[in-house]
């Protein structure tokens, strides 16, 4: 059994992660949670048997997405009535007087819920990540083959369709999807540059296919109920996935990129792109998927260079472990050594630029 000050101590982080991130909401239910375990209330019953580590697994995000999934899905109206999208002014007692009875009636299904990570598809990082898809479309001015690893919904498959808006700057998509962000330091260089992706491909461990509602909306349940922008965002994305027939295969990443690498085409820029991904596999696999990209890379030839552009904890990268900041990181092959392009928190709710 898990020591239970664990599950109080990650609630608290999380909580103030949450306030951090601009979800006060999501933050007040958090904390509520720890003030019902600490009490041996439903939530203790749910959660006092976990056997993996809280902060790890994100475990009160889990429980939080339970409690919107039951919102969003008609399976508690009493609950949904006092949630953000119903109430403007929400009150965190109300809001408790329906979860704590919901929680305590559906223990068995709470507990299934909870098995699942969460997986949030978020657009905005997409933003993070443009200034190397830019550096590569400009620097290189060849068809790109796409290879995205943990895409979850394939949502950010789409990048080079969405309208990009960095306040001071600003970049139009032939779709209605915008993301936006508050961007510090100098714009992005190339924003004229027009990728050629020839072609597109995906994998994730457990892939969500948002054609389907039931799928669509357990993804959409991880998404924080107060933050109407990010939940507007995501059906814009999803419904621009649906009509481009986003793919995402069902695979683990070290396989599916060693096939892939291993049939490459001999001509075209073959870019592995991914955003937070790497906190979910394990150590071995990281290194594995690490290797793999290195042996690829040092096989690369000008007519085929290979990219690997990733927005990931600096932590994976030799940073500091406690650090929440959020890098993009750029390196092509042949002979280039990694840069650090820009960095932000993990909803990109800023971009800082280095300056030049």
């Amino acid at each position: 059994m898990l020591d239970e000050t664990r599950i109080l101590d990650h609630f608290a982080e999380q909580a103030g992660w949450c306030e951090d991130l601009g979800s006060p909401f999501t933050a007040a239910l958090l904390r509520q949670f720890a003030d019902d375990f600490a009490t041996d209330g439903p939530v203790a019953n749910i959660c006092r048997d976990w056997t993996g580590n809280p902060r790890k697994d994100a475990l009160g995000l889990r429980l939080a997405g339970v409690l919107h999934h039951a919102v969003l899905t008609g399976a508690a109206p009493a609950l949904a009535a006092t949630y953000p999208a119903h109430v403007a002014e929400w009150k965190m007692e109300a809001v408790w007087a329906e979860a704590r009875p919901w929680l305590a009636a559906h223990i068995p299904d709470v507990r299934t819920f909870l098995k699942s990570p969460p997986q949030t598809n978020e657009t905005r990082r997409s933003i993070a990540l443009l200034p190397g898809f830019l550096e590569l479309a400009a620097t290189y001015r060849m068809p790109m083959h796409l290879l995205e690893l943990g895409a979850s919904a394939g949502l950010n498959q789409n990048w080079d369709r969405f309208t990009y808006d960095g306040g001071t700057w600003q970049r139009p998509g032939p779709s209605e999807v915008t993301i936006s962000t508050i961007w510090n330091g100098p714009e992005p260089l190339h924003l004229d540059a027009a990728p050629v992706i020839a072609s597109r491909a995906a994998c994730d461990l457990n892939p969500i296919d948002v054609s389907d509602e039931t799928a669509f909306l357990r993804l959409k349940s991880y998404t924080w109920p107060d933050q109407a922008g990010r939940l507007a965002r995501l059906d814009a994305a999803a419904e621009l996935a649906r009509q481009m027939g986003v793919r995402v295969e069902q695979a683990n990443a070290v396989d599916w990129l060693a096939k892939h690498l291993a049939n490459r085409p001999s001509e075209g820029l073959t870019v592995i792109y991914h955003s937070v991904f790497l906190i979910y596999p394990p150590k071995d696999d990281i290194e594995r998927i690490k290797r793999l990209i290195a042996e690829a890379g040092a096989a690369a030839t000008d007519t085929a260079p290979l990219a690997w552009l990733c927005f990931e904890p600096e932590s994976l990268f030799g940073g500091d472990r406690a650090s929440p900041r959020m890098q993009t990181r750029l390196q092509v092959w042949p002979g280039g050594e990694p840069r650090i392009l820009n960095e932000s928190d993990g909803h990109v709710t800023h971009v800082d630029m280095p300056q030049a």
